[in-house]
């Protein structure tokens, strides 16, 4: 191996993902600087990755339990949209099976959009079943923001052609006959509600980018209808929008 240059060592070392390998003792003993870069570097990744597939599997703790106990069809539940002043609640059911292996599927807050976006498709593609249900402002402003979460949730539950065994929810229990386990940041301790948060946020993102389109002067496509400065400027100069929730503060006084 010492013959071999640095560049050939990083391509024989993309190959290698244990540690114990005996190859890499041999390249420990090659005194070029790159390539002990280079191993510095490889161990940094594969510690990386064994920490990702650890946390992976812990946040499946839940649904193995589950299964064990016999339920085929476990449902991750999460919505997102709670708390904007515009656009609507979104609200996501992802049952997937013990196969399921996107290591990367975790808390959608603590990814790139870039890395939501493409989780997103290799969800849709690879889970047993998602569905997906959405209240708009009117609903909202009609039920109130809690009410409406709970009713879009309860119809992407209804929605799904598997009819769940158990229900792993986010932060918000439903009311209707189903066993649930409700889990306060679920989206960080189960695969299926990452899984349901991801694609509730990536399907909210898309809408409210097509509503910027609409209703140009918001920033909706970078706040998603939150109330950052751009947004109350945009209310401030242009009024309130059919998607403005009217019984949001400070919505009312733009009317």
């Amino acid at each position: 191996m010492s013959k071999m240059t640095v560049s050939k060592v990083k391509e024989l070392l993309a190959t290698i993902d244990n540690l114990t390998d005996p190859r890499l003792q041999e390249l420990q003993a090659d005194s070029r600087k790159g390539v002990q870069a280079a191993l510095r570097q490889h161990q940094r990744q594969v510690e990386r990755r064994k920490a990702a597939r650890q946390a992976f599997q812990a946040r499946f703790k839940y649904e193995n339990q589950l299964w064990a106990q016999g339920c085929k069809y476990v449902a991750g539940m999460d919505e997102v949209g709670r708390g904007p002043l515009a656009g609507p609640v979104v609200t996501c059911a992802v049952i997937l099976d013990p196969s399921f292996d996107l290591v990367g599927v975790t808390d959608s807050k603590q990814l790139t959009r870039h890395e939501r976006e493409n989780l997103y498709l290799r969800i849709v593609d690879e889970a047993v079943e998602v569905s997906i249900a959405v209240n708009d402002r009117e609903v909202i402003d009609k039920m109130n923001i809690y009410a409406a979460t709970q009713d879009a949730m309860m119809r992407a539950v209804n929605s799904l052609y598997h009819r769940p065994d158990h229900l792993i929810v986010d932060a918000v229990p439903l009311p209707f006959d189903y066993h649930q386990t409700t889990l306060i940041k679920g989206d960080q301790k189960s695969i299926s509600v990452a899984a349901a948060s991801i694609v509730a946020k990536e399907y909210r993102d898309h809408l409210m980018k097509d509503y910027d389109r609409v209703y140009p002067g918001y920033g909706f496509a970078e706040n998603m209808g939150y109330g950052t400065k751009e947004h109350l400027a945009g209310l401030a100069k242009y009024g309130v929008t059919p998607i403005h929730r009217r019984s949001f503060n400070p919505v009312p006084k733009y009317l």
